[in-house]
């Protein structure tokens, strides 16, 4: 990162004071899990379930909710983790859910030990192609792969959208350019839906910008803290303008029952 892309020094920890007490860090809501959940018809009574990139967990706790399974929650955020920690001794979950700090790119999992693997906003992290072909050989045979993904919807994106997930996200593609990356990764497609706007607001947007708000006041006459909150409350702020050019896709696919290599 070169010096005029370096963020404000306390960035980071103004940041992560506002989203690690959101009930999760990306768009996604439980009405969505249920909808996606649905479409894997034929997982097992009782799977073994790999959530990655988790957050502070709260799909991780739908997941809990909504399967009798096991689940192991992973990601490279150590307080993050431990906020789930903490939910899962709250919910009584400790024998079903294990919540841990890895990087999904070091799992360290035993191959074909999953039938579903769950990922909300996360997998582009490591390269969306990437991330597919491990999770591939972290399924068992006839496993699934349920992931979100942000995808452009709208040509010709406003300069500060295009920017913003030029920073985090430069390789973001269409529907059809993750649709292709799953095909040929070996998996079956078995649907996709975009995520509605309340998904965006419910439990992302909208505890988020309470929460800027609430150290506006915390943090009343420190100029840094307050520009750095401005910038933050750009992000909701830009949806609200411009949220008909990008959308977060919800995709399932499934591992083959037959004996197939990705690609």
């Amino acid at each position: 990162m070169n010096a005029m892309n370096e963020p404000a020094p306390r960035f980071w920890e103004i940041f992560f004071e506002v989203y690690e007490t959101l009930p999760r860090q990306g768009p996604g809501n439980r009405a969505s899990a249920v909808r996606a959940l649905a479409l894997c018809r034929y997982l097992s009574k009782s799977p073994a379930i790999l959530d990655l990139g988790c957050g502070v967990g709260g799909q991780t706790l739908y997941l809990a909710e909504l399967t009798p399974g096991s689940i192991v929650a992973v990601d490279s955020h150590t307080p993050s983790i431990e906020h789930l920690q903490a939910a899962i001794a709250q919910h009584g979950l400790s024998k079903r859910v294990t919540a841990m700090v890895k990087d999904m790119d070091r799992l360290e999992q035993t191959p074909g030990s999953f039938d579903l693997i769950w990922s909300e906003g996360a997998l582009y992290s490591i390269g969306l192609q990437h991330a597919l072909y491990l999770c591939y050989g972290l399924l068992s045979p006839g496993g699934y792969l349920v992931f979100t993904d942000a995808v452009w919807r709208k040509e010709n994106a406003p300069a500060e959208v295009k920017a913003g997930f030029d920073l985090d996200y430069p390789d973001m593609g269409w529907v059809g350019d993750d649709v292709a990356s799953i095909l040929d990764c070996g998996f079956d497609l078995v649907g996709h839906f975009t995520l509605p706007d309340e998904a965006w607001w419910e439990d992302f947007y909208t505890p988020m910008e309470a929460r800027i708000e609430s150290l506006r006041s915390k943090y009343a006459g420190d100029d840094e803290v307050s520009a750095i909150l401005d910038q933050l409350a750009r992000e909701p702020e830009m949806h609200r303008l411009y949220c008909d050019y990008y959308a977060y896709e919800f995709f399932v696919a499934r591992r083959p029952l037959h004996i197939q290599g990705p690609g």
